[in-house]
């Protein structure tokens, strides 16, 4: 039967980019994913990011479960019970400052276009500042203030998009500074630039706490506080996108919360749903009272619905019952420290950053030049899915080759030592292949 589905894949699918594998896979459980033949794979990628608490953790098949004995969807004016206690619990227990409104849709993609048109019509411009490296979703709005993804040959995009360089530590802009800085210099420089250009029309910065695409990137916090400080000054609104950041994945409760710095807009998506399609777009009330004066509209066939929202709260249930915020900090310094240990031993690892569970791990031709490792980063990580080990690299030809590691927060210290055993193993393989081919 397997063949036949993975020659239907073959003569009936788009093939949509990104890492997509030659087999078919039939389940996921925990960290470990299991494809047609019956091999099992550790799954660092956490599904996309998204299976925070693990794949199909028991609270979530019951959430289902119990969503089929009550409803799956309603008319979109239809407020399920659920939906307002989701938001409730987000108001009450996880949202930073006076983040209280919350509006419920699916992807990440989505929740950026919520976010940028409610600033939009709050401001009433139009113009958004966004990082270099960042990736905000690939729908229209969404796609134009996402620097990490394919932007070529789609047309058009969206006008008023100005490019902040993204903080970067290991690869600084201005060499010389140390990273506060570097960072500090990247953005003054930008504002001069968008300041000089702005048709006076500013409604938004959208920036990820952690720049995760862009090579797991950890700014200073003076340049998020000055990031606040130039949208007030500017009467633009600041959005956070914690798709990845939010509900433990890097140790905190939210990437705002780690930096002490609360935008006017957070958006959350992959870790709140668990691995079903749910996102969310919170603002302040006064915020919220202002766009619906001016008959703000974000209506679709599956906004608000109760399956996912269910789905939410056992999600964020899970994180607090099995402390997976203070877990997320212990595993990820476990984690990090295998990281750090490898690159004692191995001259190609440049770089370990990270917060949490979020780990970047950059690879270099040399330490002296920094040369990104391109051939390396790509050859390994497909040796690791050979070997058992799903991993995600980071690769564009203008920045840096990096394997970006985010296992569930429930891993074990068991599975991320086989982990770093695969990857060590997927290395040294890697290194010898590119030794005698002679290339980097």
């Amino acid at each position: 039967m397997s063949g036949s589905l993975e020659a239907a894949a073959k003569d009936h699918l788009v093939r949509y980019g990104g890492d997509t594998f030659p087999n078919l896979f039939t389940k996921a459980r925990g960290t470990v994913v299991t494809d047609s033949q019956g091999r099992e794979y550790l799954d660092f990628t956490s599904g996309q990011m998204c299976a925070t608490i693990g794949h199909n953790h028991p609270a979530i098949v019951e959430a289902v479960h119990r969503a089929g004995e009550k409803a799956f969807h309603f008319f979109s004016g239809m407020i399920p019970e659920v939906v307002a206690e989701l938001a409730q619990v987000l108001a009450r227990d996880w949202l930073p400052g006076d983040l209280t409104k919350t509006i419920f849709v699916n992807t990440g993609s989505e929740a950026t276009e919520v976010a940028l048109r409610m600033a939009k019509m709050y401001t009433g411009g139009y113009e958004v500042l966004a990082l270099g490296g960042s990736w905000h979703g690939i729908t229209g709005g969404a796609s134009s203030v996402s620097m990490a993804s394919d932007r070529k040959g789609y047309g058009v995009p969206a006008p008023g998009v100005f490019v902040i360089p993204e903080p970067n530590a290991y690869r600084p802009y201005f060499p010389g500074m140390d990273e506060e800085a570097a960072a500090l210099a990247n953005l003054d420089l930008a504002l001069k630039l968008y300041d000089m250009q702005s048709a006076g029309k500013g409604a938004a910065i959208i920036v990820e706490p952690v720049i995760s695409a862009g090579g797991v990137l950890v700014p200073p916090r003076s340049f998020l506080v000055a990031l606040r400080q130039a949208a007030d000054a500017r009467g633009m609104l600041l959005i956070f996108d914690e798709a990845q950041t939010a509900f433990g994945r890097i140790g905190t409760r939210t990437g705002a919360e780690h930096f002490d710095v609360v935008p006017d807009i957070m958006t959350m998506s992959k870790t709140l749903g668990g691995g079903l399609p749910l996102a969310a777009v919170a603002t302040t009330a006064a915020i919220e009272a202002d766009i619906y004066e001016k008959h703000f509209t974000y209506y679709t066939s599956h906004v608000s619905d109760p399956l996912t929202a269910e789905v939410g709260l056992a999600v964020l249930k899970v994180i607090e019952q099995e402390k997976l915020v203070d877990r997320a900090n212990a595993m990820g310094a476990y984690l990090r420290g295998r990281f750090e240990d490898l690159q004692q031993r191995y001259e190609v690892i440049g770089d370990v950053r990270g917060l949490g569970l979020l780990i970047g791990v950059e690879l270099v031709t040399d330490r002296v030049s920094r040369s990104p490792a391109h051939a390396l980063g790509a050859l390994t990580t497909r040796k690791c899915f050979e070997k058992g080990l799903s991993m995600n690299i980071r690769r564009r030809p203008e920045r840096g080759s990096v394997w970006r590691i985010a296992p569930p927060l429930t891993v074990s210290t068991n599975e991320i030592d086989r982990a770093v055993e695969i990857l060590e193993a997927a290395l040294r393989e890697s290194l010898d292949e590119i030794a005698a081919g002679g290339t980097a």
